[in-house]
């Protein structure tokens, strides 16, 4: 966390607290919520999707986005104390109360709210499932080494939406589409996982990092496999053009160099391939611009 960001300079001292409670100053995150998003919006329309729905998603992934990161500050309070990368955050250094934390939660939990309405019925059914689901990641590492299988559910839960929302109806490349990206995000906060490890192994809770251990490297390799798998078999079903099948050769290629660089005993290195999957989700749009529309 910096202290001389964008949100030092341009906002308000009292905004700033909140500011990073949401993390809209590291909008990684945000990004890699969004940019498979788009990617389905774009299979589901066959082309370009309308820019009101393309407004409608993005303003929805980066809300969310911010409610999963205000809830999980929520629970992991006490835990972040004792964490170096996250003992400054605005809730664990006592920036903000508690009770402030909830205001604010209920307050995006209500803009979110507002976003309904511009759906259609079966996307928001969808939406109020994912609600349990952002509320139960941050509590997962607690009992399962697999949060990040939660946490990839919720992140992509846009892309199932996406189909609701623009066809009333899911398909089954729709849904593979979606559990590849999952699994894609099982694999790249996996390797983020491993940065705190040793942490997690003082503090008793769990992690994918610490279920594969000194094996990371083959385990995370088998799922971006699958992943790519995945994503081919949803070109095929959806009768995409082969530009599609060129852009998955590419992103292969970038998985391969992520497990090349990748390395347990380099975690310096963890988070430069965490940001390098922005590439991957960009990706994933133009090969679904690629297929649709060439």
């Amino acid at each position: 966390m910096r202290h001389d960001d964008w949100v030092a300079h341009y906002l308000p001292a009292s905004w700033g607290p909140y500011a990073r409670l949401c993390r809209l100053d590291r909008p990684v995150g945000t990004w890699l919520t969004l940019l498979p998003c788009l990617a389905a919006l774009v299979q589901a329309a066959d082309g370009w999707p309308t820019l009101f729905r393309l407004f409608i998603f993005s303003l929805g992934a980066l809300l969310m986005r911010g409610v999963g990161c205000t809830i999980n500050d929520i629970f992991d309070r006490d835990i972040d104390k004792m964490v170096e990368r996250t003992r400054f955050r605005p809730l664990t250094s006592g920036q903000i109360t508690l009770k402030q934390a909830l205001v604010f939660l209920v307050a995006q939990l209500v803009v979110c709210a507002l976003l309904l309405l511009a759906i259609n019925e079966y996307s928001r059914w969808l939406a109020l499932a994912l609600v349990p689901i952002v509320i139960i990641y941050p509590l997962c590492k607690r009992f399962t080494y697999w949060p990040q299988v939660v946490l990839g559910i919720g992140f992509n839960w846009g892309m199932l939406m996406a189909w609701s929302d623009t066809q009333n109806t899911i398909p089954p490349a729709g849904i593979a589409l979606w559990v590849g990206a999952v699994l894609w995000q099982v694999g790249y906060d996996t390797i983020y996982a491993y940065v705190d490890v040793h942490d997690d192994l003082k503090l008793g809770v769990k992690s994918a990092a610490m279920r594969f251990a000194e094996h990371g490297k083959l385990w995370i390799s088998g799922i971006y496999a699958v992943t790519l798998a995945l994503w081919i078999y949803s070109g095929f079903a959806l009768n995409l053009s082969w530009p599609y099948f060129v852009i998955m050769a590419v992103i292969g290629a970038h998985f391969a160099w992520q497990m090349y660089v990748f390395s347990i005993s380099r975690p310096d290195h963890n988070f430069m391939l965490f940001r390098s999957n922005m590439v991957v989700g960009v990706l994933i749009i133009a090969a679904s611009l690629a297929g649709t529309l060439l």
